[in-house]
């Protein structure tokens, strides 16, 4: 294992023990710009990622949701201490720590921690994915109609383009699970217990470490019109990589354009 992969697991191992440990308290619970909610326990789990990273790597640059960006570096590391907040704020057991690594606009590293079951999934360029030390991969389901698809979307702009692409996307699939949480989605991908993931506005701390582990497990992430997916993409489409190109055509048809109005 590499000093990357090493600190960074250490680092959502840290973040998430704490949010598990006060999971019952009654956090001071905020709303930010975009709407989506922010709590105390955020902002102190993401000072213990940022503190172990620096340690490790000082040289290297965070972006983390709720601290900004410091440092420039060509290893950006990007954080988000508590995916599915408002599950956490109310006392759902899905939620997350992700913590990846980006170089140079690659994808590199990715660790995802999920405190409430104690599982731990990784990921490095190359190496494969992994959920507690177990190879992963995505499902081999290959019609339509047989997948199981996941979005998490506010659909704070575009609301009818975005409504009817997923009524038109949801008549042809087998279900639709909706479960708060980016890195729930995109694990449920990687170790194919879904085949199909639609979010329209995540931003980069959403699927940085997402998008390592899936690729690693077989899977894809693109842009909605297939382009390729970077941390800087607003929005994306993942799935097996089997019925991706049956996904990219639907939401062309519907002139998706995530993240405009």
């Amino acid at each position: 294992m590499t000093d990357i992969l090493q600190t960074g697991i250490a680092a959502a191992r840290a973040a998430g023990e704490f949010l598990r440990e006060n999971a019952r308290a009654v956090p001071e619970v905020s709303v930010k710009d975009d709407r989506s909610l922010v709590t105390d326990l955020d902002r102190r789990a993401e000072s213990i990622i940022r503190d172990a990273i620096q340690r490790a790597f000082p040289d290297h640059a965070i972006l983390g949701e709720e601290g900004g960006r410091t440092g420039l570096s060509e290893y950006l590391w990007i954080v988000d201490p508590l995916d599915g907040t408002h599950n956490y704020v109310r006392k759902t057991p899905l939620y997350g720590v992700s913590v990846g690594l980006v170089r140079r606009e690659e994808f590199v590293a990715g660790i995802i921690y999920l405190p409430e079951s104690d599982t731990l999934f990784t990921a490095e360029a190359g190496g494969g994915a992994f959920r507690n030390d177990e190879r992963i991969r995505v499902s081999e389901i290959s019609e339509m109609a047989g997948c199981s698809m996941a979005f998490d979307s506010t659909f704070r702009t575009d609301t009818a383009t975005k409504t009817g692409f997923l009524s038109d996307l949801g008549t042809r699939v087998f279900n639709i699970r909706m479960y708060g949480s980016s890195v729930v989605n995109l694990t449920r991908l990687a170790e194919g217990c879904l085949d199909i993931v639609i979010e329209f506005d995540d931003a980069p701390w959403d699927f940085a470490a997402g998008a390592c582990i899936l690729r690693e497990a077989g899977g894809m992430i693109t842009g909605f019109a297939g382009e390729q997916c970077t941390w800087r993409t607003r929005g994306y489409i993942a799935s097996n990589g089997i019925v991706h190109e049956e996904v990219i055509s639907c939401a062309a048809s519907r002139v998706v354009r995530p993240g405009r109005s």
